[in-house]
């Protein structure tokens, strides 16, 4: 983890004090190192955990959040789907009534009345 925060260790006031117990000052310069990279180590590990237990809870409360606005989504969609729709058939109520179909009313041919035949034509 590039941003890993490191445990606060002052590898100078350590090399110093061990040179003071009677540890030569290279041997005291690698201790400090060294004790340095693994309190580094540890907490990169443990920052890694905590991480991964925080992402868990993080995800879930992610996901809940997003079927909510999937939720919230769908139903602007479909509010918006029927106000087109009705506005659709305004529109063309709208353009009927300014341009009418041009429809002919044709009467339908009168009946005719037939007559009996008359008895001599048979």
């Amino acid at each position: 983890m590039s941003n890993a925060i490191a445990i606060p260790f002052d590898t100078l006031a350590f090399a110093k004090e061990l040179e003071s117990a009677g540890v030569p000052t290279a041997q005291a310069e690698a201790q400090a190192k060294a004790l340095s990279n693994v309190l580094q180590k540890v907490e990169e590990a443990r920052l890694k955990e905590l991480a991964t237990k925080g992402d868990i809870q993080l995800l879930q409360g992610d996901i809940q959040l997003l079927q909510r606005d999937i939720k919230e989504l769908e139903l602007r969609m479909v509010i918006k789907m029927g106000a087109m729709i009705i506005g659709g058939i305004g529109l063309l109520f709208g353009l009927m009534r300014v341009w009418p179909l041009p429809v002919q009313y044709v009467t339908p041919p009168a009946q005719e009345m037939r007559l009996p035949a008359s008895p001599s034509a048979r």
